[in-house]
């Protein structure tokens, strides 16, 4: 009898984690192993239970998920991990790609795409959830490329805090970095988006749908 995969869910809200655990629970092939409300949590207990694959969110206080992503895969490069998140935008599935997940799904979806994706990226196929997918292929050859895609994971991920309100210092508490650094990632975000302010870059995230006004 072949067993269960393993997973890992790592998402701050723990009624999101409650519903995803029953879902996957009563499914034979999958069994949750572990949860975490942060990513510095997911690190750890990644370790520990060595899962078959990481649910993992994007939207977390502390370590955000990106860095979560970047981390883990550091540490873990075998790791295998399905994003699942409220981020309909096209920005966040490239670069959570980009970054090295195996999938992208959003929390809108039904019940049975999150069992199909959790069961592709177990066997190390890429899964993005279809509607992102032609999204993302339609913009690819019919649009110029759009600025933010421009920037690297990090500043990605910066862009997101920035335009959220969050200070550089801030940031730079979050992410364990030096206020300098996080002020260089800054002023190159801000060349890559030709923005000159903070409000600018919030301007361009609603623009983009990354962020809601």
């Amino acid at each position: 009898m072949i067993p269960p995969l393993r997973i890992l869910l790592v998402d701050d809200h723990a009624v999101v984690r409650m519903g995803f655990r029953l879902l996957l629970d009563t499914t034979p092939d999958l069994r949750v192993v572990a949860e975490c409300s942060r990513g510095e949590e997911a690190l750890q207990r990644y370790a520990e239970v060595q899962p078959d694959v990481v649910v993992l969110d994007l939207s977390m206080d502390g370590m955000g998920g990106l860095e979560t992503l970047s981390r883990l895969l550091v540490k873990h490069p075998e790791a295998r991990v399905l994003v699942l998140s409220a981020h309909e935008d096209s920005s966040h599935p490239r670069h959570a790609l980009r970054a090295g997940a195996l999938g992208y799904l959003t929390k809108r979806s039904a019940a049975d795409a999150l069992i199909d994706a959790i069961r592709q990226v177990a066997a190390r196929n890429i899964y993005l959830e279809p509607a992102l997918a032609q999204e993302i292929a339609v913009q690819q050859f019919s649009a110029p490329q759009n600025p933010v895609e421009s920037l690297s994971s990090r500043e990605f991920e910066i862009f997101v805090m920035l335009a959220r309100g969050q200070t550089v210092n801030e940031i730079a508490e979050t992410l364990f970095i030096s206020p300098r650094t996080a002020g260089t990632h800054l002023y190159n975000i801000k060349q890559k988006l030709g923005a000159g302010n903070a409000a600018e870059l919030t301007l361009i995230a609603i623009r983009n749908g990354i962020i809601s006004a």
